[in-house]
């Protein structure tokens, strides 16, 4: 196969930091190993070091290719000489025909001077031997908070496996979009017709809206599973109502009560805020309904408190009620924001009887 060289122009690209970095190849999308600048995206990640992540495309139709190497070279603000010149794989090992694969490539050192990057794809990849699609690998669980938790299973369909890896390349909404991190499972060996179970806790870029999930070892490759990530699953404001309580006006704890009689519904609210959370004053509306037990059971009460956490900390709600019917009533609470939206779990049940 022809060798291809390929040239690299410095353009300038905004990104979450006090930093500017350039990266680009102009090699036309007809050739038979394309690099996409419009793909590539660079960050610095949480040790300090520079992070360069793209796609290499393989727009031949018949021919595997392997061997396929990038070079990235990372400058200061003013300098014309790299401070850095790293050279690095794509992530799969082959690229099927048609195929695609990330890559990854990070400075040597956490240099805070390095303000820019440049990738060069080179000409030294070769055709391969295929490898067949013999791992599937499947997403059980995605569940979004302060990080990212996914659950998947791999299954081998044919020979031992040596050197598995499962890959997950977390891109942005952009279109077309861009690779804005890769993480890897390393699984090892994996015996014929074996299913194996792996898992992620991790950090990622907010600004992921999805993953591609796929696997490779020594003699197979997996299809690229395209997984959409959920909403985060955790409000910037997080309340926990505790300890729900019915007392008498001297505040003695009550669970039988009698008809006409005041009482106090009383509970405690705990709010703590995540990590990024600016504002330290939050309006509530704090609501205790009062249902009647039963096959079909209907609201006897509702009442209502506004108030405001200031800060973080706990504070008590208190709601007068005066039951007006005998019978066996569950008491619930609920936390919402003044847009009506919860911001708390609702709270334990309290179960009384009127007599």
């Amino acid at each position: 196969m022809t060798k291809v060289v390929l040239c690299a122009f410095l353009i300038l690209l905004l990104v979450p930091l006090s930093q500017g970095f350039s990266q680009v190849t102009d090699n036309p999308p007809t050739l038979t190993v394309f690099l996409n600048s419009e793909n590539i995206h660079v960050y610095q990640d949480s040790d300090g070091y520079t992070v360069v992540v793209g796609i290499v495309e393989n727009n031949n139709s018949l021919t595997p290719i392997t061997n396929v190497k990038i070079q990235a070279m990372f400058f200061d603000e003013f300098g014309l000489a790299p401070l850095e010149v790293i050279q690095g794989n794509t992530i799969l090992e082959v690229i099927p025909p048609n195929g695609k694969s990330p890559f990854s490539i990070r400075s040597e050192s956490p240099n805070p001077s390095i303000s820019k990057a440049s990738v060069y794809l080179l000409g030294d990849y070769t055709p391969s031997n295929i490898k067949e699609k013999g791992l599937s690998v499947y997403s059980s669980d995605v569940f979004l908070d302060t990080s990212l938790k996914f659950s998947g299973v791999l299954q081998n369909s044919g020979a031992p496996n040596s050197d598995t890896n499962v890959y997950l390349a977390f891109y942005d909404g952009f279109e077309p979009a861009r690779i804005l991190s890769v993480s890897t499972i390393k699984l090892g060996d994996v015996g014929p017709n074996a299913e194996v179970s792996f898992d992620l806790d991790e950090v990622i870029d907010s600004s992921s809206v999805g993953f591609f999930l796929f696997a490779e070892s020594n003699v197979f490759i997996s299809d690229l599973v395209d997984v959409k990530i959920p909403k985060c699953q955790t409000s910037d404001k997080l309340v926990t109502i505790s300890d729900v309580s019915v007392e008498d006006s001297n505040g003695n704890k009550l669970s039988e009560l009698s008809v006409g009689s005041s009482v106090n519904i009383e509970s405690k609210s705990l709010i703590q805020f995540t990590g990024d959370q600016k504002c330290d004053e939050t309006a509530y509306t704090y609501y205790v309904q009062v249902k009647q037990s039963g096959e079909l059971p209907y609201v006897e009460y509702v009442g209502k408190y506004d108030g405001r956490f200031i800060g973080t900390g706990q504070e008590t709600q208190t709601i007068d009620w005066i039951p007006e019917k005998t019978g066996l009533y569950f008491i619930e609470t609920f936390v919402w924001d003044r847009n009506n939206i919860p911001i708390a779990e609702q709270g334990p049940f309290v179960l009384v009887l009127v007599k």
